[in-house]
C-alpha cells in the first residue's frame, strides 16, 4: 500500500448569483401600495360624506380614548351630535370653521374660478365690491340668456353658473341676499307681471345654491324687483337688465336680519315682492 500512487481529488463548486437584497424589497414595496391605496380609499369616502358628517368624524377622533370607547362607533359614541334636526350641533360646528375670506379675497377667487371654468360665460357674470358686501350679478345678453324669456326655469348655463358660485362660497359664513330684476318690457300672462317673474326667478336661484351646498339657514332674503333697479338706466330694454344679483353680505350688514325680533317688518317686504 505504501507504493499505492495518490489520487489527487479535484472538487468543482458553482457559486449560484443571488440578489443583493434577496426578496424582501417586494414585500416592502407590496405594503406600501396598499398603504397608499388604503389612503386614497380613505380620501375619496371622506369626500362623498356630507360635511356635517365629516366634523363629526373629526370630532370623534379628536376626543377619543381606546379605554373608554373602544368597541363603539362613531355614531354611538357621539349620538348628541344627530338630534332630531338633522345634526344642528355638527352644523354649527361646522360654520365656526368656515373660512374667514375678505370680500377682497372672495372677488378674486369667485373671478379666477369663472375664467378658468366657464370662460364663455365670463362677460355674463360681474363681481364687485358694494357698500354691504360682495355683489355678484348674472346678467342676459343678447343671445344668451339665463332664463327663457316669460320663465322662471334656469337655462344650463344659468345652472351652470349657480353651481361654480355655490361651489365658492359654501365655505364662507356670509349671510346671502338674491334679487331677481328684470327689463322694462311689460310682461303679462295668467295674471303674472314682472313683479312675480323676477320674483320667482330670485327663488329659482336660491333653489339652486341650495341643491348644491350653501346652506338654507345662510339666505337671508330673496326679493323680486322687476325693473324698478335697472342696470343700464338709458335702455330699460336692454338684455342686460334681465339679471339675477347674488349678494354676499358683511357681518355689520347681516347683523339687522340677525337681531330683528319676531315682530320686525321683514326686508323683503319692503323692497320688491317676497318671497311666498
Amino acid at each position: 500500500m505504501a507504493d499505492e500512487p495518490k489520487r489527487i481529488i479535484i472538487k468543482k463548486v458553482k457559486k449560484r448569483h443571488q440578489d443583493a437584497h434577496g426578496g424582501s424589497w417586494k414585500v416592502a414595496y407590496a405594503d406600501f401600495v396598499t398603504a397608499l391605496m388604503a389612503l386614497f380609499l380613505l380620501l375619496w369616502l371622506l369626500a362623498m360624506i356630507s360635511p356635517e358628517k365629516r366634523v363629526l368624524l373629526s370630532q370623534y377622533f379628536k376626543h377619543f380614548s381606546v379605554f373608554k370607547e373602544s368597541g363603539q362607533s362613531v355614531i354611538q359614541g357621539h349620538s348628541s351630535l344627530l338630534d332630531r334636526d338633522g345634526g344642528v350641533a355638527a352644523k354649527k360646528m361646522l360654520g365656526s370653521e368656515r373660512a374667514d375670506i375678505s370680500p377682497e379675497m372672495l372677488q378674486e377667487r369667485i373671478k379666477g374660478a369663472i375664467a378658468e371654468k366657464l370662460s364663455s360665460l365670463e362677460d355674463q357674470v360681474m363681481v364687485s365690491i358694494a357698500d354691504d358686501g360682495v355683489k355678484i350679478q348674472i346678467v342676459d345678453t343678447e343671445g344668451s340668456l339665463m332664463f327663457k324669456l316669460g320663465s322662471a326655469q334656469p337655462t344650463e348655463k344659468a345652472r351652470q353658473l349657480l353651481k361654480l358660485l355655490a361651489e365658492n362660497i359654501s365655505d364662507t359664513a356670509n349671510r346671502i341676499v338674491i334679487e331677481g330684476h328684470t327689463d322694462s318690457l311689460p310682461y303679462r300672462g295668467a295674471q303674472i307681471t314682472n313683479w312675480e317673474l323676477s320674483t320667482a326667478r330670485a327663488s329659482a336661484a336660491r333653489r339652486e345654491l341650495e341643491d348644491n351646498g350653501v346652506e338654507p339657514s345662510r339666505i337671508a332674503r330673496v326679493v323680486g324687483y322687476a325693473d324698478q333697479e335697472l342696470l343700464i338706466k338709458d335702455e330699460p330694454t336692454n338684455p342686460r337688465n334681465r339679471r339675477i344679483s347674488i349678494i354676499l353680505l358683511k357681518e355689520k350688514a347681516a347683523q339687522p336680519a340677525d337681531t330683528a325680533g319676531p315682530d320686525a317688518q321683514n326686508p323683503a317686504e319692503t323692497a320688491g315682492t317676497a318671497v311666498k
